[in-house]
């Protein structure tokens, strides 16, 4: 046995732009070394399928590390670093329980589905404005889509949309290490914090009158019954934004790129709504925002590797999709894919972290893809794409395209 700080192991230089264009290059440079773990300047990488299944999907030895991203940005005490430290995840046992229970009992696959009027209405209104350009910024594009799905799940206003889309494009850079964003992200906390008290305190004093509640009564109620403060109440309904944006819409973006490569597949996504479902799931595989910080609460030992307490590990499920032991032909777009069920990817996480989210997600991508690819016919790319930085909410930046209206 040998523990970790002893190991050879590839250093993930992720701080370079260059990684954030081709992560995949530089992880299998850091199979060649050790068939799971590599070297980063802040802690450790965990980029296996296997390994990330077995280490976060028992979390009891690991902990929440949002007080170690704090330290490493250097912005304890300001607007974001508290946000950072205290949001749902980072919350103690029974604020967190209490709260994960809430948005379990109603983040159902029915509820889910439910939303799928809301989903269309809202796509299709930002087809009818952007469809007529016939070149757009599919990034962009795709980046008021679940805002505003999310705004009218709580019943906010639609004028608001612009304004906390730009606050959470700021926000999801926050992971990406870079302390000289501590500004920007304390102005586009601050934004969102007081757009959720001016939206809790219209609600209360003009309670819903219809019979039918949304989701804010829900979390109200929920809140009241729990002994939830007004500071955690309104940390939960930004941590609600932040965390349903960028996923949506990054993998939209990357829905798309890889979509002008496969013409035949998008023209299909254009006829059949279940066969959206199996594109989905396939560029999940193939790529998804997410890194996962953690804290070891205790030793681990894991193959033969011992990992001290207080270690920073990085859950590389970003890239765990293209792992070659995990699937054959690993760099292939195929949705047909069969997929065992004990290897399916890992995009929305593990454990009791697991994003509550995801079937609210999976529908707005698949209801997203059906009718863009009705409307936007024969896309291309038609300029250079960039990229966000690794190994935060990463993604593409800008995606050019030119497609003929239908």
């Amino acid at each position: 046995m040998q523990r970790v700080d002893e190991l050879d192991l590839y250093h993930l230089n992720w701080d370079e732009p260059s990684f954030a264009a081709d992560p995949y290059t530089e992880f299998d440079k850091a199979r060649e070394k050790h068939p799971w773990l590599a070297k980063t300047d802040t802690g450790y990488a965990i980029f296996s399928l296997q390994a990330i299944r077995d280490l976060m999907g028992n979390d009891d030895n690991l902990r929440p590390s949002f007080d170690g991203i704090a330290e490493i940005m250097e912005c304890k005490g300001s607007p974001w670093g508290r946000f950072c430290e205290e949001q749902m995840i980072a919350l103690p046992e029974r604020e967190h329980r209490v709260l994960r229970d809430t948005f379990a009992a109603k983040f159902t696959p029915r509820y889910a589905n439910n939303l799928r009027p809301i989903m269309r209405e809202t796509m299709e209104r930002l087809l009818s404005e952007w469809v007529p350009r016939e070149r757009i910024d599919f990034e962009e594009f795709s980046s008021y889509y679940p805002v505003a799905v999310t705004a009218q799940m709580v019943g906010a206003p639609l004028d608001v949309i612009p304004g906390l889309r730009q606050s959470m494009e700021v926000m999801g850079l926050a992971f990406s290490m870079d302390k000289t964003l501590v500004p920007q992200l304390d102005k586009a906390f601050l934004h969102m914090d007081g757009f959720a008290q001016d939206l809790v305190a219209t609600r209360r004093a003009n309670p819903s009158e219809s019979d039918a509640t949304d989701l804010l009564d829900i979390i109200l109620d929920a809140a009241d019954d729990g002994g939830i403060s007004d500071r955690q109440l309104f940390d939960m309904l930004i941590f609600l934004f932040v965390a349903g944006y960028d996923t949506s819409k990054n993998v939209l973006t990357y829905m798309m790129h890889l979509m002008t490569d496969h013409p035949d597949i998008y023209e299909r996504c254009a006829d059949d709504l279940d066969y959206c479902r199996k594109v989905v799931e396939e560029t999940l595989r193939m790529f998804n925002p997410s890194s996962a910080f953690r804290f070891t609460s205790e030793d681990i030992t894991y193959r033969d590797v011992l990992i001290p307490a207080g270690t920073m590990l990085f859950f590389n499920l970003n890239v765990s999709g293209r792992d070659p032991q995990a699937f054959d032909d690993a760099d292939s777009f195929n949705p047909d894919r069969q997929i065992d069920p004990a290897r399916r990817h890992v995009a929305f996480g593990l454990g009791k972290h697991m994003c509550l989210g995801q079937f609210i997600a999976r529908a707005q991508l698949q209801e997203g893809i059906h009718l863009i690819a009705q409307h936007m016919k024969q896309p291309h790319e038609a300029g250079e794409k960039g990229w966000r930085p690794f190994p935060g909410v990463w993604g593409i930046k800008g995606l050019p395209i030119e497609f003929t209206p239908a």
